[in-house]
C-alpha cells in the first residue's frame, strides 16, 4: 500500500493546484523536497500558520502571489558562476559557434540577468556578439526586469570580477559597467541584441530554432516528469548538432533524451544534439 501523505501535503498539493488554476504558473512537478523548504518559507514569512492559509492568501491577494513567485523561483546565481563552466565555452563551444553565419540562443530560467550579461560579454571577447540574438526567459516578471535592468550590487560584482578572471576574461569586468552609490549598472550595449521574455519550461512550447541553449541550475528544481518534458523543448529546439548546457549537479543520462544527445565537455555537462 502507498503511504498515506501527512496534511501538510495534502494542503501543499491544493496550493499548487490553486496557484495553477488562479494564476497559470505550474509548479506541480517540481522537486518536492526543494518546494516544500520553500513553501515552509513563505509560510513563516506571511505568518501563516498552515498551508492551507498561505492558499487562501495567494489565491485572495495577487501581490501575496507575486512575493511568493519571488521565493519559489530566484536561485543562487552570480556572474560567470563556475568558471571552468565558462572556460570550456570559450576553449570547446566559440570554435562550433564560429561556424555558423548567424547566431541564436537561448538562456532559459535567466532569473535575475548574471547569466546573460555573463555569456554577452563573453560572446563579445570572441567576437560574436554582433551576429547573436538571443532570448533570455524566465517565468518570473519581476526578475526578468531586474534582468532588463542589468543593476546588481557593488559587493556581488567584487566577487564576479574574481569569477571573470578566473574564466579567461580578456579585460577587466569593470571595464563593461559603470558604478554609482551602491550599484554598478552594465553596458546597455550587451543586451542590444536580447530579448527578454516571459516563458514557463512547465507550461509553453518551443518560439524558435535555437544554436546554443543555456539552462544551468533550473532543472535541479524539477522532477522526473518535468525535467523530461523541459529537455524535450531543448531538443526540438536545438537546431542539428546543436549545443545544450546544463548546471555542474545535472545531468541528462537519467531523462528520456540520454540517447539524443552526446557528451561535448562531460565534465561541465556540456552536451550537443546527436
Amino acid at each position: 500500500m502507498a503511504p498515506i501523505p501527512s496534511n501538510a501535503d495534502i494542503e501543499i498539493r491544493l496550493l499548487l493546484e490553486a496557484v495553477y488554476a488562479k494564476y497559470s504558473h505550474d509548479f506541480r512537478d517540481y522537486a518536492g523536497a526543494s518546494l516544500k523548504r520553500r513553501l515552509s518559507h513563505a509560510m513563516r514569512r506571511f505568518d501563516c500558520d498552515t498551508f492551507s492559509e498561505l492558499q487562501s492568501r495567494v489565491l485572495h491577494d495577487p501581490g501575496s502571489f507575486q512575493q511568493l513567485l519571488e521565493i519559489i523561483t530566484i536561485p543562487f546565481t552570480e556572474m560567470f558562476r563556475d568558471p571552468s563552466y565558462w572556460l570550456a565555452l570559450r576553449d570547446e563551444v566559440v570554435p562550433l559557434l564560429r561556424t555558423y553565419p548567424s547566431l541564436k540562443i537561448w538562456v532559459a530560467g535567466c532569473s535575475t540577468g548574471e547569466e546573460v550579461f555573463s555569456l554577452a560579454i563573453l560572446l563579445h571577447e570572441e567576437g560574436l556578439l554582433e551576429r547573436a540574438i538571443l532570448y533570455a526567459t524566465d517565468i518570473n516578471p519581476l526578475a526578468l526586469e531586474r534582468a532588463r535592468q542589468g543593476i546588481y550590487s557593488v559587493s556581488g560584482v567584487r566577487e564576479h570580477s574574481a569569477n571573470y578572471q578566473a574564466a579567461g576574461g580578456k579585460a577587466s569586468l569593470s571595464d563593461y559597467y559603470s558604478a554609482a552609490y551602491s550599484a554598478v549598472r552594465f553596458d546597455r550595449g550587451l543586451v542590444r541584441n536580447v530579448t527578454f521574455a516571459d516563458h514557463s519550461l512547465a507550461t509553453d512550447s518551443v518560439f524558435s530554432e535555437t544554436h546554443f541553449i543555456s539552462c544551468r541550475n533550473v532543472l535541479i528544481y524539477f522532477n522526473r516528469k518535468l525535467q523530461d518534458r523541459a529537455v524535450g523543448l531543448f531538443h526540438e529546439s536545438l537546431c542539428h548538432r546543436g549545443v545544450l548546457a546544463l548546471g555542474t549537479k545535472e545531468t541528462l543520462d537519467f531523462t528520456s533524451f540520454a540517447d539524443r544527445f552526446e557528451p561535448a565537455v562531460k565534465r561541465e555537462r556540456i552536451y550537443r544534439k546527436r
